[in-house]
């Protein structure tokens, strides 16, 4: 059985390798271990099954309908799928055939007024344009996967809008943890994020740590910030919180997090674009702003990894289907 790498299969199909492992999170991929290797690897079916996943998404079929298409062998549920998504098509088919239609009658009555004293007023109230825009808003097409105006504003909302219901404001206490700092890719190829999750793996299994230290937090986040996956300077870095006295063996080094209040937001594995909402939940609110603090080139944005425990063996795939966003704040009134 013939095996591909996870940064093999991210060049081949320019994929991320964080795509990779939400895919594989969400269940519609499994990723397979070589022997005296760490990292992920694909066999030929799981390849396969990328490539359709790539050409169902490329002809806009949600994830979830993908998973519901390849999962399913009966030929009437899949039509169904297929079907529901036609159905979209068309819809927006005859919305851009509209919107068409009401753009070209705008230029044919402003040729017609080049030489008048004309007002864009007067064509923006037109009733029988009115008319034609009402029946898109009913219709809700998709266009470039957007909706109507209201739509646009109630998504704005719920994207860049958090409510104080969705944060919650949770103090970290000051721990010790064992770091793991990675830049750039191995010496395989692989990426610093797998790179350093394999090496924290290696040092909870060998530390025994769910025994030994069960209130063991994780925690990882990008060292630069800001730099893509797939450029050489993309660094990771991951903590495990230990006890005081333990000593860690090297890469591994021993930190301490001050600690203290952070605004928190959990997401599903593999939606890092909420990081955006919740910084401008926290710059637009009354009580509470940023505390900027400086570790090692972190401005002290963490992803704590909920529920890590939550598997049967060490050395199977770990189950994290939560993790909080923690960006560190301070009240106002400090």
């Amino acid at each position: 059985m013939q095996l591909t790498t996870i940064r093999e299969i991210s060049q081949e199909l320019n994929l991320s390798t964080r795509t990779l492992r939400y895919y594989e999170q969400i269940g519609l991929i499994q990723s397979v271990k070589k022997e005296d290797y760490a990292y992920r690897t694909y066999d030929d079916a799981n390849v396969l099954r990328l490539r359709q996943i790539l050409v169902l998404r490329k002809l806009r079929i949600p994830l979830k309908q993908i998973a519901l298409i390849l999962q399913s062998e009966n030929a009437t549920t899949i039509i169904d799928a297929f079907q529901q998504n036609l159905a979209e098509v068309d819809d927006e088919i005859t919305a851009l055939a509209t919107i068409r239609d009401i753009i070209s009658s705008f230029i044919d009555r402003l040729n017609e007024s080049l030489q008048q004293d004309f007002q864009i007023k007067s064509l923006l109230d037109d009733s029988t344009l009115l008319e034609a825009v009402d029946a898109l808003t009913v219709q809700k097409p998709a266009i470039k996967e957007e909706k109507t105006v209201a739509d646009l504003q109630q998504a704005d909302e719920t994207l860049h809008k958090l409510t104080d219901r969705q944060v919650r404001i949770v103090y970290l206490p000051p721990m010790t943890v064992a770091a793991i700092h990675i830049v750039g890719q191995d010496a395989n190829g692989n990426h610093a994020e797998d790179t350093a999750g394999v090496i924290a793996d290696e040092f909870i299994k060998n530390a025994n740590l769910k025994e030994v230290y069960p209130a063991a937090r994780y925690f990882g986040f990008n060292n630069p910030d800001g730099v893509p996956d797939d450029d050489p300077a993309h660094g990771y870095e991951r903590w495990i919180s230990i006890p005081d006295d333990m000593e860690v063996p090297p890469p591994l080094v021993k930190k301490h997090l001050e600690g203290g209040l952070y605004a928190a937001h959990v997401i599903p594995l593999g939606a890092w674009d909420e990081w955006l909402p919740l910084h401008s939940w926290v710059d637009n609110h009354d009580q509470f702003t940023f505390r900027w603090e400086t570790i090692d080139g972190l401005c002290g944005w963490l992803e704590e990894h909920l529920n890590y425990w939550d598997w049967n063996n060490i050395n199977e795939e770990k189950i994290v289907n939560q993790v909080d966003l923690l960006m560190p704040v301070k009240r106002k009134s400090q």
